[in-house]
């Protein structure tokens, strides 16, 4: 996972690497992970149309390239909800 200003290319199913714009990243203790809120580049025209994609996001040791993990519980899933409908909201002040 390559990091640039503020995006990441992430590979999908079929092996095409996707440049995304990071939407943020927040870090759960209760998880102990950090999560990154990404989406795909070139989706931005059409905003009500925005596919957001979040991944779990566990930092290497020298900071360079960190991996990108799945979700897998609902609780998970229910956090990172949270923290985008929290995210949203600031963004609309």
């Amino acid at each position: 996972m390559n990091h640039g200003e503020n995006n990441i290319t992430v590979v999908d199913e079929q092996g095409n690497e996707i440049l995304c714009e990071v939407l943020f990243t927040f870090d759960s203790d209760e998880f102990g992970k950090s999560y990154v809120l990404y989406y795909p580049i070139g989706d931005e025209n059409d905003e009500e149309d925005i596919e957001i994609h979040a991944s779990a996001f566990i930092p290497s040791e020298d900071n360079q390239d960190g991996e990108l993990m799945p979700i897998e519980t609902d609780e998970e899933w229910d956090l990172i909800e949270e923290m985008l409908n929290t995210f949203l909201e600031e963004q609309e002040d």
